[in-house]
Formats: C-alpha cells, structure tokens, sequence
C-alpha cells in the first residue's frame, strides 16, 4: 500500500517541495512545529528508518546535511534534527528550524501564502 509520502513524492498529493534527487524527496511539513519545519523522505518506501539499506540510509542523512546547513544559511536558525518513525509508516527526518515556539512544544500556524514564501525561500533544486 503507498504511503501519504510517497503519494507526495509522485505528485498525487501536493507539497511544498523543497528539494528532490534520485533517492530523497524533502518538503515543508503541514503541522509544523515552527516556520520552514521540513521532512526528509527516501523515494524507497521502508517503514523504520533503521530497516533502509546502507546506500538510502547515506542518502537520508545526505541531504539532512545539505539542507541543514542550507536552512541555517538561510534562515540563520540553529536547525534541529528529529527521527520519530510512529507517525507515518514511511522513513524519515525532521529538520526544524530551532525557536522558543518549538521550545515550548507548539504547533504553529502557517498560511498556505507562508508556506509558498518559505518553499520559494529554501527550495534547492
């Protein structure tokens, strides 16, 4: 059965894309935990992250470094790093920009005009 990622990754479901090679696919998450909240997906459907072979758990954390240090170039925020692996039975991370309202554990608000200003911002490809 195809995941909601990989329904995003072949444009079944739309996203704010924000990066895509070969092997993963990033785009901004819709309950973000602060502005620019992005999630990392293999293409690869694999339910935990530590079940991917070798060759897509590199390419995984390839691109979290790439974008990690893209989004705090860009948006001069610490970025942080989340692997959850019970929300969505689909691999991925979590790269968030770090601020008191994530601190505090909150879910911000984000228009569908932000999120097309942030994707606009940070979109790598």
């Amino acid at each position: 059965m195809s995941t909601v990622f990989s329904k995003i990754i072949s444009g079944e479901i739309p996203s704010y894309k924000i990066y895509e090679d070969k092997d993963t696919f990033a785009f901004l998450d819709i309950n973000p935990e602060s502005k620019g909240h992005l999630l990392i997906v293999p293409k690869v459907e694999e339910d935990k992250i530590y079940d991917l072979s070798d060759e897509k758990w590199d390419a995984v954390w390839r691109t979290a470094k790439k974008l990690a240090k893209h989004m705090d170039n860009v948006l001069d925020k610490r970025i942080l790093m989340k692997v959850i692996g019970t929300d969505v039975p689909h691999a991925h991370v979590h790269l968030i920009p770090f601020n008191e309202e994530w601190q505090q554990g909150l879910v911000v608000d984000v228009s569908p005009e932000e999120m097309q200003e942030i994707t606009d911002k940070l979109k790598l490809y």
